[in-house]
């Protein structure tokens, strides 16, 4: 697989990843939750991405969570998969309308790629 998790561990870390304006993914992952662990072993199978992708803790880090929502305008969900390019939402799916087939279209049709 080409996913390498990366942990999202702070908020300051996040608005870096935003003002750097590159693509990059963010993973809200639930431990506690069965939905969670299908959606991040269906994201480790599938995913052939040549993109970061961030896991955020849900349950160390609900405060980062809850400034992406802000952030971005997208409401908490969990699991959930965000994809950002240039400070802005391009992508976001939560539990089973995760679909990485979707997202790489998504990706393959912005400019310049």
């Amino acid at each position: 697989s080409m996913l390498h998790w990366q942990n999202l561990l702070s908020g300051q870390q996040f608005k870096d990843l935003l003002n750097d304006e590159s693509l990059f993914a963010v993973f809200k992952h639930s431990t506690h939750c069965s939905i969670s662990d299908m959606a991040k072993n269906r994201l480790e199978r599938e995913w052939k991405l040549d993109l970061p992708i961030y896991y955020l803790d849900l349950l160390e880090h609900r405060d980062i969570s809850n400034l992406i929502a802000e952030l971005s305008g997208i409401e908490h969900q969990s699991p959930q998969l965000l994809v950002f390019r240039f400070g802005k939402v391009i992508y976001h799916a939560s539990h089973n309308s995760i679909d990485v087939q979707e997202l790489r279209e998504i990706i393959e049709a912005l400019p310049g790629n």
